[in-house]
């Protein structure tokens, strides 16, 4: 259900004033860490977001600003990338673009007891249903 504080749009410049509910917040950096396993961002960018296309070194082409990061998660590149925008809620984009802006800071052990966490839950393509 969406609410007053959920976004339904897309950031409307780089100092939009509801990115502070994502920046930093512990909550919405783990869901988007989620999401990031659900929707294979992995097959590219690894797991811990060091493989080829790697994310955790913020040497990224097309910005790191909240809005460019939103904008490619959500655009993509044509060819190479979906358009997740048109597959997912914009409050899940919010939350992958606050993941993607945090992995510069996210310690290994950190992401290491978030991968322990979703053991079971979907993982992109890989999926192959619950652990029982």
């Amino acid at each position: 259900m969406l609410g007053p504080d959920l976004p339904q749009t897309p950031p409307n410049g780089a100092d939009d004033p509801r990115a502070a509910k994502y920046d930093g917040n512990a909550y919405q950096i783990s869901q988007g860490g989620r999401y990031f396993a659900w929707y294979g961002c992995a097959g590219c960018h690894g797991s811990d977001a060091k493989g080829r296309l790697a994310l955790a070194d913020m040497q990224w082409r097309h910005g790191g600003a909240l809005d460019e990061v939103y904008a490619f998660i959500a655009r993509g590149h044509p060819g190479k990338l979906a358009r997740y925008g048109d597959l997912i809620p914009p409050e899940q984009v919010w939350q992958l673009t606050a993941y993607v802006r945090s992995l510069p800071e996210l310690a290994p052990e950190r992401r290491r007891r978030q991968d322990l966490d979703q053991v079971g839950e979907p993982q992109g393509r890989t999926w192959s249903g619950p652990v029982e």
